[in-house]
């Protein structure tokens, strides 16, 4: 599985930021959000995409019973709204700031729509993106939906290991150093941290995993 915020080694922040581009520097500005702020709620207008240059956003949204779905929670590099590059009207989704100095890069869909125009190549890998990005999320809802909370966390684990995962050259495992709190986690395999806490204690009596605060290293597949 590629990593979400790369596309064949690129970050999408170096290519996309319209810092990057002459004509756009002038009228363009970093937004900055603290811990909590919402950037966008569900139903307002989609005019924009953002991409993250600094702190951690969570994408959401809540159902009839008000219950909260974690959608994803994204890193430095990640792009996210781009369903407004589809032409979507208006937000199905939450994004909220996780940390207290989140610095944000919006990029308004004519700008993006300019830049992608004369450049078939790169509008392949947006597109390519988009695709990588809703597969990823339909297969996380599922994940939620129809399995066991100890499912859930082996199936994240595993995804874990193919995207952040290098051989640790001590054991001959794989070693991941991930962004995600215990929080984090919890909220997106939709279970509480206790709960998280337990399983993984379980998982590592296995013999499948080693973890000490945002590192774990993987010494079996765990699914």
């Amino acid at each position: 599985m590629e990593k979400v915020w790369y596309l064949e080694n690129v970050n999408l922040f170096k290519i996309l930021c319209p810092h990057k581009y002459a004509e756009y520097k002038g009228c363009h500005n970093f937004k900055q959000y603290g811990k909590s702020d919402y950037i966008y709620f569900e139903e307002d207008a989609s005019t924009k995409v953002f991409l993250i240059d600094k702190g951690k956003v969570k994408l959401g949204y809540y159902t009839s019973e008000g219950k909260e779905i974690v959608k994803a929670i994204l890193v430095k590099g990640e792009l996210f709204g781009e369903k407004a590059i589809l032409g979507e009207d208006k937000r199905t989704e939450f994004a909220q700031s996780l940390d207290s100095n989140t610095s944000i890069c919006p990029i308004g869909v004519n700008t993006l729509h300019d830049l992608m125009k004369d450049n078939q190549t790169f509008t392949l890998k947006i597109y390519k993106f988009i695709s990588f990005r809703i597969s990823k999320l339909e297969r996380r809802l599922q994940i939620l939906l129809f399995k066991d909370a100890k499912t859930r966390l082996l199936e994240f684990l595993d995804e874990l290991c193919e995207e952040h995962g290098v051989i640790c050259k001590e054991t001959g495992g794989t070693l991941v150093e991930h962004p995600y709190t215990q929080k984090d986690i919890a909220n997106l395999i939709g279970t509480s941290r206790p709960t998280l806490n337990l399983i993984m204690n379980e998982i590592k009596d296995e013999g499948l995993i080693e973890f000490k605060g945002k590192k774990i290293l993987f010494l079996k597949k765990t699914a």
